[in-house]
């Protein structure tokens, strides 16, 4: 369990702890027992909220977890604000998907409203050689399968596949070069049968790293697509099928009476 598992940043902010899942767990799975005993989940939607690159916000009811907060100055034209959460979730320590020092973890006594599996996979096309290994999370809420793919570098085996099972909403990389192309992004939502793909880690015009595709050659395979105006929407297991483009939005600090405690 990493809920409430502080440590302290040199500016002495109580930051979320990385979890530490074993260097040779092929599969981690970390089940809340009250969820699998038949508790009540909050029919409530997700909100899903992009904080540029692969970060973003997601609240089941009022519990917050940050995944892939990135460090300041390490992607192009995009800014992290500090985050508060109760959890933070991280696919590999690279500084721009790993930066736990970017999330200021709220000790609570509420227990997380789903159950989370981790399934390992590798950040490049050889094995993990080139970029090492790459973790993805998949939330389990309501009947709501919900995945974070983080930098998946390679397409998914039968067997990983077999393993994750069918996803409703995905986050998925589309820019290439270190992570799947937008081609390969396409298939990956077909394969595991997603009603809701939210494309990350990509190029546009203001942000990214120069040498990732932009969002044209995933677009240009993908389904039904919907521009947000904002950063962030709401899915739950009625949301319409359709790919999700958020707008980046550069979030300010706030100030310490504006933190909500949840």
């Amino acid at each position: 369990m990493y809920v409430n598992k502080t440590l302290k940043n040199k500016k002495g902010v109580n930051v979320c702890q990385f979890p530490n899942y074993g260097r040779n767990l092929a599969l981690f799975v970390e089940t809340n027992s009250n969820i699998l005993a038949g508790g009540d989940t909050m029919s409530k939607p997700i909100t899903i909220t992009w904080l540029g690159h692969s970060c973003f916000r997601v609240r089941f009811g009022d519990y917050r977890i940050i995944l892939d907060p990135y460090k300041d100055g390490t992607v192009p034209g995009v800014k992290l604000a500090m985050q508060t959460a109760n959890e933070v979730y991280c696919s590999h320590e690279h500084a721009d998907h790993g930066y736990v020092e970017a999330v200021s973890c709220i000790s609570t006594e509420h227990t997380e409203p789903y159950y989370v599996e981790v399934h390992e996979a590798y950040h490049d096309d050889a094995g993990g050689s080139k970029r090492g290994k790459n973790k993805i999370h998949v939330f389990v809420y309501d009947d709501l399968h919900l995945a974070h793919f983080g930098d998946l570098g390679a397409p998914l085996t039968e067997k990983q596949l077999k393993e994750i099972g069918p996803l409703d909403v995905i986050m998925v990389p589309v820019g290439g070069h270190y992570t799947i192309t937008g081609q390969q992004a396409c298939e990956l939502a077909k394969q595991v049968g997603a009603k809701v793909v939210i494309p990350m880690h990509y190029r546009s015009e203001d942000f990214g790293f120069p040498v990732l595709s932009t969002l044209d050659p995933f677009l240009a395979c993908a389904g039904e697509v919907k521009h947000y105006d904002g950063n962030q929407f709401e899915v739950s297991l009625d949301t319409p099928p359709h790919v999700a483009i958020l707008k980046y939005v550069e979030e300010t600090v706030p100030e310490l009476d504006e933190i909500e405690l949840i």
